[in-house]
């Protein structure tokens, strides 16, 4: 435990060129904070003592910024960057040597049971913001971007970006050279123009009735 606790501190210093310090590290860095309280609440958990494993969860979600539910399994070298509003689910499984940012929520999709939280393989980079929703497995080596909403299994040595996500690069191929950010789907625009299209129909039918209409008192 402490050789993870050391492992813990030292990946800060090979992650932030702000780290100055052990000292400044330790008493000022609360995702590092959040990392130590989740190692102690987990280890409450496995032996079953659920009501104090979840106390120390809350107390340092108060802290800290950062929700992390003593059920999830966390590797090796795990760093927190700017960890506010970071939300990580129950049965969520992460690596060794994974990276995420700010407001990142490694979640359910609130319609399974069981496993219902990602897996995370080592050596992934989840970036600011970043959605990973659902039992699915990010692979080796992978960086999920900024905003990205992930709803489906991420292959090794990969690169996601987007609403949903989809996968640009992959094993240093980029596989979607038309990817365009400002063109993505709009399922609510594309229902209004449905809805413009069926009310300019249904004008169309009505002139047209009243023109049969208007006809038949002419004669």
């Amino acid at each position: 435990m402490f050789k993870m606790f050391k492992e813990d501190l030292e990946v800060i210093f090979d992650q932030d060129p702000a780290a100055r310090s052990y000292l400044e590290v330790i008493l000022t860095y609360a995702g590092l904070h959040a990392i130590w309280s989740h190692r102690l609440a987990h280890a409450f958990y496995k032996r079953k003592f659920f009501f104090i494993a979840r106390t120390i969860s809350q107390i340092s979600r108060f802290f800290t910024g950062v929700e992390i539910h003593p059920g999830a399994q966390i590797g090796n070298r795990f760093f927190i960057d700017h960890g506010m509003g970071i939300v990580i689910g129950e049965t969520c499984e992460i690596g060794d040597n994974v990276s995420v940012f700010q407001g990142v929520t490694l979640g359910g999709t609130g319609k399974e049971k069981g496993k219902r939280h990602p897996t995370i393989k080592d050596n992934v980079l989840i970036a600011t913001g970043a959605k990973v929703l659902g039992s699915i497995e990010v692979g080796e080596n992978s960086k999920i971007g900024a905003g990205s909403v992930v709803l489906k299994e991420v292959p090794p040595n990969s690169t996601v970006v987007g609403i949903p996500g989809k996968v640009v690069i992959q094993d240093g191929v980029r596989i979607n050279k038309d990817l365009n950010h400002t063109d993505l789907p709009d399922p609510i625009a594309d229902r209004i123009v449905e809805l413009e299209k069926e009310l300019l129909d249904m004008k169309a039918e009505l002139y047209a009735l009243k023109e049969e209409r208007r006809k038949e008192y002419d004669y």
